[in-house]
């Protein structure tokens, strides 16, 4: 199978295996857990599959390299100044991964799935539709299983100055009133069952968690805050959307002996792996 590659302003194509070694490369460190290194090939071969069936949202490619569009990418010549003399033992590893579970994907209903992932959980994941707005049924809040000790900066804190927070926010949302004292200027606060935010009125402006997180460069919706004499002091949990599987959940289920269909089983809920031969079958007989 050939990947159509959106990278550095061009279309490149690539064979899907040497197309997923530099994804798991760029989304994954070389040092977390086989199984989870697997877990990751079978994910990113699935989403390639899924953008390619479903049509992708990019002209000439299937995919790009942008990891808030689709998934990171790295080239050899990028792995090579990344990890220097580490690059011959790291590469051998993220090649094993791929091809160890070469033509596998996560089906449901014998179809690929979006199969979205994010760095670290906030203690569970996220449903699809408090993010992208889009209810599936396999991307569903599970439980997850890292934290402080084994990722870092699992708590992350970003201070905002008072006029900094009103720029920032009229910047995007230019009817925003901030009157009366900062304590009210955040209101209106809805959480997810996960402990992430869904939305907020900010200066009267209503905004996503999605969007709060993006506006003062946060690592994750599940934030909370505290007002000092200055401004805001956010708390973020976790990093990522939070939706599909966690990279370092799926490292800590590794450690604890599971395998890779078994992270994606529990991550994905009511899906299967599947050979791309089987799905293809199945396609063909609809």
């Amino acid at each position: 199978t050939q990947v159509r590659l959106l990278t550095k302003g061009s279309v490149k194509t690539l064979t899907m295996h040497n197309y997923l070694v530099g994804v798991v490369a760029a989304e994954m460190p070389a040092s977390f857990e086989p199984e989870a290194l697997k877990a990751q090939a079978v994910a990113a071969r699935t989403y390639t599959y899924y953008k390619m069936v479903n049509d992708s949202n990019h002209d000439n490619a299937d995919v790009c390299d942008d990891c808030n569009c689709c998934k990171a990418y790295l080239s050899s010549e990028d792995l090579k100044s990344r990890w220097a003399d580490k690059y011959d033992f790291n590469m051998e590893i993220i090649t094993s991964a791929v091809t160890e579970t070469d033509g596998l994907l996560v089906t449901y209903e014998r179809a690929p799935i979006l199969a979205a992932f994010h760095s670290s959980s906030s203690g569970y994941t996220e449903d699809s539709e408090n993010v992208w707005q889009t209810p599936l049924p396999y991307l569903v809040s599970v439980e997850s299983p890292e934290g402080e000790t084994c990722v870092p900066n699992y708590c992350s804190e970003i201070n905002v100055s008072f006029d900094e927070f009103k720029r920032m926010v009229k910047a995007d949302y230019p009817d925003a009133v901030f009157e009366g004292e900062p304590d009210s200027w955040i209101a209106d606060v809805i959480y997810s069952d996960s402990g992430r935010i869904i939305s907020v009125a900010v200066g009267g402006a209503e905004m996503t968690g999605t969007n709060l997180r993006r506006l003062f460069g946060l690592r994750s919706a599940a934030v909370v805050w505290t007002i000092g004499e200055s401004g805001f002091m956010f708390k973020a949990t976790g990093y990522g959307h939070g939706v599909g599987m966690s990279q370092y959940g799926a490292n800590e289920f590794a450690k604890q002996g599971a395998v890779f269909s078994d992270i994606l089983t529990y991550y994905y809920k009511g899906t299967e792996v599947h050979s791309i031969q089987t799905v293809q079958s199945d396609q063909n007989q609809v």
